[in-house]
């Protein structure tokens, strides 16, 4: 089934160029069925280039997607110009009445501020406490993996001496989890932070479980016990040219940076990087939404009333 988004968003087309099932507004109106209703809190800078790479995911699964652009109210983006913002997103407060079966909150280049610095911290703990009201299930994505198990669970980042930044193996530690079907017993994905969350960290938390991680970089992904609430710390999203991109502007800006690790074949910046985690992207959002359906209430009214 397809993933309805509005008909005018810029990722519209780019996800018909890719071949990914998109439907109209116009054209979901007409199916008497209740898709499921996915909210994005999108933190991050290019919000155009994350709702691309989101939508993707979500539009090769097998059931419709009402996909919901959320932002934090009173922060101001400087790459996304504020057209964009008031045609596609709602602020947090105009949403926030809303019940939603899966919610998504993005990452943001902030990881090496306090949490308690970063400007907008009051709403996101809100949206936080939040999240266990008006979502049956909710993903945190990088810095809102970090910022949601320090809120949560006291869980703290620890400052990297340089950037991890490359495409690391990561060991899967939970084959029960139903997020982690299908997956091989390792995989690689793409990671750009400057902290990490530690493995003994989150083992030190009776109601947490670590379902992936990487011996040299931390915790890929957590879930909390007897809740729908997961931790992604790496990015399953990122494009092929994702982590080229950033260090090439790193390059260009005179920002000191390393060849991303384990990205260009050969280590050669002139040759072209393989999405070798794709697979295990699509896979792990297909498994939450087919989490989601399972347990889902039919009427989207009763979310958080058990």
């Amino acid at each position: 089934m397809p993933i309805k988004i509005p008909d005018k968003l810029p990722a519209f087309q780019a996800l018909q160029d890719e071949g990914v099932r998109v439907m109209t507004e116009t054209a979901a109106i007409r199916q008497d069925i209740r898709p499921l209703q996915i909210g994005l809190l999108n933190l991050m800078p290019n919000k155009i280039k994350t709702e691309l790479q989101i939508a993707r995911l979500l539009g090769a699964t097998p059931l419709q997607i009402d996909l919901s652009l959320i932002r934090i109210g009173n922060h101001v983006s400087k790459n996304t110009t504020e057209d964009h913002l008031l045609n596609f997103y709602q602020p947090w407060e105009a949403a926030k009445h809303r019940k939603f079966d899966g919610f998504i909150i993005t990452g943001t280049p902030v990881e090496t501020i306090p949490y308690e610095d970063v400007t907008y911290w009051p709403e996101m703990k809100q949206i936080f406490d939040w999240t266990t009201t008006n979502a049956h299930s909710t993903i945190n994505v990088c810095w809102g993996a970090m910022a949601a198990l320090y809120h949560f669970h006291g869980v703290p980042k620890h400052q990297l001496p340089e950037k991890a930044f490359g495409v690391y193996r990561q060991k899967i530690t939970k084959t029960s989890s139903p997020f982690m079907i299908g997956f091989s017993d390792e995989f690689q994905i793409p990671i750009s932070r400057w902290a990490e969350i530690r493995t003994a960290d989150v083992a030190a938390c009776p109601d947490v479980d670590v379902l992936a991680y990487s011996d040299s970089k931390g915790v890929c992904i957590a879930q909390t016990k007897g809740t729908r609430r997961l931790y992604v710390l790496d990015h399953m999203e990122y494009d092929a040219t994702s982590l080229g991109e950033e260090y090439s502007r790193d390059v260009k800006a005179n920002t000191p940076i390393k060849l991303p690790h384990n990205y260009f074949p050969g280590d050669d910046p002139t040759q072209a990087p393989l999405n070798r985690w794709r697979p295990h992207g699509h896979l792990f959002i297909s498994n939450w939404i087919n989490e989601i359906y399972q347990t889902t209430p039919f009427e989207i009214d009763r979310i958080g009333t058990r």
